[in-house]
């Protein structure tokens, strides 16, 4: 669904019965993807033959997916959040003083992360939405705020050693029927960590609220031309200060599960998330221009952002510029691919 290829009728937003720019550009996604995991299954060996090894993409990456999805919804208002990468430290740091040092529990960890998220979701969406300052502008001071105040939670890097937390973080959730047979011939079971299931559900939230609730079709519509919004009724203002106050709500438990998977606290957790996060989106058919955008595809293009990189390092391409030139050349093409599609749609 997009706002441009939209219709009024009886009063409400719709979509065309043809195919939109959202739809081909997912379609596209996961072709791609489908398409790479394919050659690497084909020809790099056994190891990507293994399920563990799609499951270990997504236990690597749940938070990104949750910053990634906060980030598609901005970016289809037409805005951008550079802070929640910082953000995620601040959590980090946050919740692990607050166990080790403050005698915290887990439950009241997660509410100081949703606490942070909120917060920043009041501030930020507020300036941008009613004070009309360029999103990139607040944000990039939020960035830096959430940087400050990691350093000062604490400076130094450490591993959260409290009991009931490492209980969570050590929990497994078997995938049946998809385990492997290791080398001792021992049956080894698939499995993922309970981020994946939070981020999981968060893609599935996300989804059908922009694909069947009037907030969504509000997205698309502020996204696609404001102007014509503002004639169908849409409070442009508070559905800018919605996407942003999701993004960073969503980024408080991207925090969260970011901390739930590596256990410590440290001024340097999530360094350059939101250049991932932009990009997974981007690869997700996700347009900067705003009015367009799928969170299935934002999905997608994480695991594609992060199957690319995994490819690179099979190739024997250890170095990290290699990576970097490899993502670089994916974004390049499927922002080439978003101006073909918006030449389209300009046509029309």
């Amino acid at each position: 669904m997009s706002a441009p290829n939209s219709k009024v009728k009886a009063g409400r937003l719709t979509p065309r019965t043809s195919m939109s720019d959202t739809n081909i550009l997912l379609l596209i996604t996961i072709l791609v993807f489908v398409v790479m995991y394919v050659a690497a299954v084909v020809f790099l060996g056994s190891g990507f033959r293994k399920p563990q090894t799609f499951f270990n993409i997504l236990n690597e990456n749940a938070a990104l997916i949750i910053l990634s999805c906060g980030m598609s919804l901005v970016m289809i208002t037409g805005g951008i959040d550079i802070s929640v990468g910082t953000m995620t430290a601040l959590v980090c740091m946050s919740c692990a003083v607050h166990l080790d040092y403050q005698g915290g529990s887990v439950a009241s960890a997660v509410g100081l992360a949703l606490l942070i998220g909120v917060l920043y979701g009041l501030v930020q969406g507020y300036i941008i939405a009613y004070l009309e300052i360029q999103p990139f502008i607040v944000t990039l001071a939020g960035m830096f705020f959430a940087k400050g105040m990691t350093t000062i939670v604490n400076a130094d890097q450490f591993n959260v050693v409290h009991e009931g937390f490492q209980a969570l973080k050590l929990t497994r959730i078997d995938v049946p029927f998809l385990g492997s047979v290791n080398k001792l011939g021992t049956y080894v079971p698939a499995y993922v960590e309970i981020g994946v299931i939070v981020a999981l559900l968060v893609v599935i939230l996300l989804f059908c609220l922009l694909r069947w609730t009037k907030l969504g079709r509000a997205f698309y519509a502020v996204g696609g031309n404001q102007q014509s919004a503002n004639m169908l009724g849409i409070n442009v203002k508070r559905t800018k200060f919605l996407a942003h106050f999701l993004c960073s709500v969503l980024a408080g438990i991207g925090g969260f599960v970011y901390f739930l998977h590596v256990g410590s606290g440290s001024p340097s957790h999530a360094s350059g998330a939101e250049m991932n996060a932009i990009a997974a989106s981007i690869i997700g058919g996700t347009m900067l221009t705003g009015g367009v955008g799928n969170i299935i595809g934002t999905f997608f293009g994480v695991v594609s952002l992060n199957t690319i990189k995994n490819i690179v390092s099979s190739l024997g391409l250890d170095e990290a510029w290699w990576t970097n030139i490899t993502v670089a050349a994916m974004i390049c093409i499927f922002l080439v691919i978003q101006s073909v599609v918006l030449m389209r749609k300009n046509k029309k």
